[in-house]
């Protein structure tokens, strides 16, 4: 198999990432395409406690381990099959279980830093960023921690005030000047998402030619 197309989807918190990724994928054999989420590449925990878990600044560059993802990629790039970690966000760290992922025709990341490590950035084809009102992405996060991650309407509060909101400013949003396309997500965004399709489509028709 050729080298596989690499995709970057950034953005901030809630901004809709996963939408646009599950946009692009509707559009290849599912077959085709993989995944893989930053949010995985937490570092392990398992020698803190939970109240120390609970202090950890997660919107921090430093909470990601960069140099695992960057391995692996790497090995994907090589035809390697990889064993990624999986992050458990009940537990606030690293999940005894492990994913076995082999190399696809493309494969995406997707994460509020993903594009903040110039390594990773390098690696990739397409370069998205995915923006959304800051209300609005609120908004998403308080339901989705609330109902997907166990998490208490005080603690998401705390968490958005105390790193999500000043991270997203210092780390997350800086990094939209490395997109090559910027999404809004507050609207429809289906152009986009064709402009993105037919470069996908002829990135994999070069690598094809040769």
């Amino acid at each position: 198999m050729n080298k596989p197309v690499f995709i970057a989807v950034a953005g901030g918190s809630a901004s809709g990432k996963t939408t646009v990724v599950d946009k692009i994928i509707d559009h290849f054999n599912i077959n085709d395409v993989t995944v893989i989420k930053h949010d995985d590449y937490y570092k392990d925990q398992s020698d803190m406690s939970m109240e120390e878990r609970n202090e950890v600044n997660y919107d921090h560059p430093f909470s990601l381990d960069n140099d695992l993802l960057y391995k692996q990629i790497l090995e994907l790039l090589e035809g390697k099959t990889i064993t990624k970690p999986i992050y458990d966000f009940e537990e606030y760290n690293r999940s005894t279980i492990t994913e076995t992922l082999s190399p696809t025709k493309i494969i995406i990341l997707e994460g509020i830093l993903i594009m903040e490590d110039k390594r990773i950035r390098d690696l990739c084809d397409i370069k998205l960023f995915v923006e959304a009102d800051d209300d609005l992405r609120f908004i998403r996060r308080l339901i989705r921690d609330m109902k997907e991650r166990g998490r208490s309407l005080e603690s998401v509060i705390a968490q958005y005030l105390k790193t999500v909101k000043p991270m997203h400013f210092a780390f997350v949003k800086p990094t939209k000047r490395y997109a090559d396309i910027i999404i809004p997500n507050d609207r429809n965004h289906d152009v986009a998402v064709d402009l993105i399709i037919t470069k996908i489509k002829s990135i994999i028709s070069e690598k094809d030619i040769v």
